[in-house]
């Protein structure tokens, strides 16, 4: 069943449950009120007639002198009577003595357990069928001053008046009730086609992306930024992520296709030279067997890089305890020193801080940046490493003096694969992931990087860490121009 079917059956069904309770009560209040107006009516007369005997009754000692021929006189019941009320006087016998002329020959009976009510001066009202008429009567005592019973108004109305405008009533409301859950089925089709048609617009989109396999495509956004309108936006952004996303992937695929190559490549040659003889000088063998295995250890290297960022892409968290970030600094300074070869690495400001953090990864972070600082600052250069802290942040931050990175290459830094000319670094046999993964790291930990350079004046990378878990990281300024090469080297 369709989205549309059911919002026109939900409406419709809850529209007829309206109109139907509606109906009801209406049909209950006329009902109500017209059967009270006919009581009224008839203890009206009943007040009337028994006002008119009053007199008659309080000057009599005897009452049945009341009822004697040419005794007291007694109002006639055609005084009383309308088209639609018949009056009857009876006795307590309930045989009728006098009874208005609308009545013809015809007289009131009514059920014996009634005027046994009336007897004991209880006024009765009751609902009986004379003839296929249905009566709605009244039967009042007639009293003496003593109090005595002598006799009984008995008063009648047909309904038939009644009957016939409830009828027409039920009547009247089934036709509305079934006129407008009619309209309402047809206007809440043609309402619910209308809202619906552009989610319909959004899937025969979305269908056509898929099959011509279009990321390019995009929804055509309604003027107005209803909940359709936001739908349509948000999918697509969604799109335009995907195709982002689709489009980073391809190119990474590329990437890894073409760094695996040159290794693979490297490897391959060297081993159809010693196919052919090559194995027989020695010093060729061993350098063929170094450069093999160099080539091979970059891609070990490389492998792991991607296995790494693959988890934290796919969201595995990392496992954070307190460190004391000024101790691992140290262990980086030292460590780096063994590499160094011919740059003055400086230890600068050593603030002490404690944070939540993962050991391992944030030495290989550190390690990563001064490993890079080392390889494009030329010897006699410097490298300085430092940490300062604030109420709620600490800056690690790793200076060089090398030769700095151009204002163009800077947003493209920590993307993967990315590497400046090979050419101008002394050791240019990084993987390019270096600096990929230190961003991935730093994200994890909810800090940022920032990069400032100068080209041939020497690069800032300064790390921000939270001392206690924040959100976001802290708004840096925009690096100034600089300029870098080769850095993602591992």
């Amino acid at each position: 069943m369709s989205i549309r079917l059911r919002l026109t059956l939900w409406y419709v069904g809850l529209l007829a449950l309206l109109l139907i309770v509606f109906g009801a009560a209406l049909y209950a209040t006329v009902a109500i009120t017209s059967y009270q107006e006919v009581d009224r009516q008839l203890l009206q007369r009943a007040n009337d007639i028994q006002a008119s005997l009053a007199t008659a009754l309080m000057l009599q000692e005897d009452p049945w002198e009341v009822f004697r021929r040419g005794g007291v006189y007694l109002p006639d019941a055609d005084v009383f009577a309308t088209a639609e009320i018949f009056v009857q006087l009876a006795r307590i016998d309930g045989s009728s003595f006098n009874h208005s002329a609308n009545l013809g020959n015809q007289q009131l009976i009514f059920p014996q357990a009634q005027l046994e009510r009336a007897k004991r001066g209880e006024a009765v009202l009751s609902d009986f069928t004379v003839n296929g008429t249905r009566l709605r009567a009244f039967v009042s005592p007639i009293t003496t001053r003593a109090g005595q019973v002598v006799g009984f108004i008995q008063l009648a109305q047909p309904m038939r008046t009644v009957d016939n405008t409830l009828r027409g009533l039920g009547t009247l409301i089934v036709i509305i009730i079934a006129a407008g859950l009619a309209t309402a089925t047809i206007g809440g089709w043609i309402i619910a086609g209308n809202i619906l048609s552009p989610i319909d617009r959004v899937t025969l989109t979305a269908q056509n992306i898929t099959r011509a396999r279009d990321l390019g495509r995009r929804i055509d956004t309604p003027k107005t930024m209803d909940e359709i309108g936001r739908l349509a936006l948000t999918f697509n952004e969604m799109l335009a992520r995907i195709e982002e996303l689709f489009r980073v992937q391809q190119r990474f695929v590329a990437d890894v296709s073409h760094e695996l190559r040159s290794p693979l490549t490297a490897v391959r040659g060297n081993l159809d030279l010693l196919k052919r003889g090559a194995a027989d000088d020695p010093a060729e063998r061993a350098q063929m067997i170094e450069a093999m295995d160099s080539e091979i250890a970059r891609m070990s290297r490389m492998v792991s890089d991607l296995l790494l960022l693959a988890r934290q892409d796919a969201g595995i968290p990392i496992v954070k305890h307190p460190l004391e970030l000024d101790t691992l600094l140290l262990e980086v300074y030292r460590q780096a020193q063994l590499t160094a070869r011919g740059v003055k690495l400086i230890l600068g400001p050593e603030d002490q801080a404690i944070i939540n953090g993962d050991r391992d990864r944030l030495k290989q972070v550190l390690l990563n940046l001064v490993d890079n600082a080392i390889k494009y600052t030329p010897q006699g250069g410097q490298v300085t490493l430092g940490l300062t802290k604030d109420d709620a942040w600490v800056q690690i931050f790793v200076r060089d003096t090398g030769i700095g990175i151009a204002a163009d290459h800077i947003p493209n830094l920590f993307d993967r694969f990315y590497r400046v000319d090979k050419a101008r670094s002394r050791d240019a046999g990084g993987t390019g992931l270096g600096l990929a993964i230190a961003k991935s790291v730093i994200d994890a930990h909810n800090g940022k990087i920032q990069v400032e350079s100068n080209v041939g004046q020497g690069s800032t990378f300064t790390v921000w860490l939270p001392l206690t878990e924040t959100k976001n990281a802290p708004t840096v300024a925009a690096p100034a121009p600089t300029t870098r090469l080769a850095l993602n080297e591992n």
